[in-house]
């Protein structure tokens, strides 16, 4: 039940930003309104291993409410957020006006096609579960019409060649996942299709993969994903992609039917209906303490927060999202006791990315890891973030039935051939 009279805190995204903010806000004296367009948390890190056929999309996935239901003035709405008036201290939304005393602002990011409109017709995208689902079918359903395929038809190649653009986490874990599946299940499957004529293609516009790591790991990586089979393009940018054709910044061209876009993200949309100027990638500017300049209620954080730390933004990861939606509930707590909000300061606690089986790379403080170890280190990590025992129990028996059976029991085409 609502409690009339106390202050209302609304939070816009139940994603790792806002659903720790509405946590730390639990059984506080204020009423928040937590609102999503989804009804459920989406652990977002193990999207690729829906697409690449390791997990179901509800194992990464846990209803909000089930998060919320013990804190008895926090509220959950289903709903999208289309205008925010700052003036009025009201959100246009779905359900209609959402007026608040405070709000904190955790919408997530958007896959960023750089005004590449056929691109972004024509590619596939890793935000979501229905893109992840999607991602999967195309993988499955290539393979299906190339097995009806005779032998030395020129029509094979590009159903077989699978092309992913950016080699930060997402592409790098999608490359070697994808080489894993096709070289452990889909060559057992698909015995007409040589295992040779199979290609998967990382190109990446920079001069290293996962540059948030040291050096010495990103070299690892490279020779890593190489050594798994997946071919490496550096220095090199994806121009179009007309969904026959994946046309390079070198001149190059590479029949494909499949293209993963995973090489940008910007803030979203959300961001821009506040009518504020935004800065790099579509972010909101916010002050020390993670507030807009002029609106001392708002709160901006995760993905939609320009935040500078050491002369540069902080990156769009997780466990910033978590850490700065902490941060702004607790100033939310400290302006209603008449104190001042404290600035932010983001902890570094490490970076991990998984190339496949037994290969990871780890950056925790002035530890660095490689191999099995940091393979293990990656599990254990993403084991204990994602939230309900339930899934973690599904997520580590299909783990360990997919290490120790060298299979993938989600193989499924979900939707209809067109």
């Amino acid at each position: 039940m609502e409690s009339p009279g106390r202050p209302r805190v609304v939070i816009v995204g139940a994603g790792f930003g806002g659903l720790n903010a509405a946590k730390a806000l639990g059984g506080k004296p204020v009423e928040v309104f937590l609102l999503d367009r989804h009804n459920y948390h989406l652990f977002q890190p193990l999207l690729y291993q829906v697409a690449t056929a390791g997990l179901e999309p509800e194992e990464i996935a846990f209803p909000v409410r089930r998060v919320i239901h013990k804190y008895p003035n926090v509220h959950f709405r289903l709903a999208e957020v289309h205008q925010v008036n700052l003036d009025g201290r009201c959100l246009e939304t779905s359900l209609g006006p959402v007026s608040y005393d405070y709000l904190i602002l955790a919408a997530g990011s958007e896959n960023n096609y750089f005004g590449m409109r056929e691109l972004a017709q024509h590619s596939h995208g890793l935000k979501n579960l229905s893109q992840a689902v999607a991602l999967r079918n195309q993988v499955l359903t290539c393979f299906e019409r190339t097995a009806a395929l005779p032998e030395g038809d020129p029509a094979r190649q590009p159903l077989l060649t699978f092309v992913i653009g950016g080699g930060g986490p997402t592409g790098v874990e999608f490359s070697g996942a994808l080489a894993e599946l096709i070289e452990l299940v889909l060559r057992r499957d698909y015995h007409r299709i040589n295992r040779h004529e199979v290609r998967t293609i990382l190109v990446e516009g920079g001069q290293d993969l996962l540059s948030m790591v040291p050096p010495r790991l990103r070299r690892w990586t490279l020779r890593e994903l190489r050594r798994r089979g997946v071919e490496v393009m550096l220095d090199t940018q994806i121009k179009s992609f007309d969904g026959n054709t994946v046309q390079l910044s070198s001149g190059q061209e590479i029949g494909a039917k499949t293209l993963l876009w995973a090489a940008g993200v910007h803030a979203s949309s959300l961001a821009r209906a506040t009518g504020l100027p935004v800065a790099s990638q579509g972010t909101l500017p916010v002050t020390p303490d993670l507030r807009l300049a002029g609106h001392p209620e708002v709160y901006v954080v995760g993905d939609l927060a320009h935040f500078e730390q050491h002369g540069r933004p902080l990156p769009m990861l997780a466990p910033v999202a978590i850490q700065q939606g902490r941060s702004a509930a607790a100033n939310v707590l400290r302006q209603l006791d008449g104190l001042p909000p404290r600035p932010f300061r983001y902890r570094d606690k490490g970076n991990l990315a998984t190339i496949g089986r037994n290969a990871a790379v780890a950056e925790i403080g002035p530890v660095k890891l490689t191999g099995f170890v940091a393979w293990v280190t990656w599990l254990l990590v993403h084991l204990v973030l994602l939230i309900g025992f339930r899934n973690r129990l599904i997520v580590l028996i299909n783990w360990a039935w997919n290490y120790f059976s060298f299979d993938r029991a989600l193989r499924l085409i979900t939707e209809p051939l067109r």
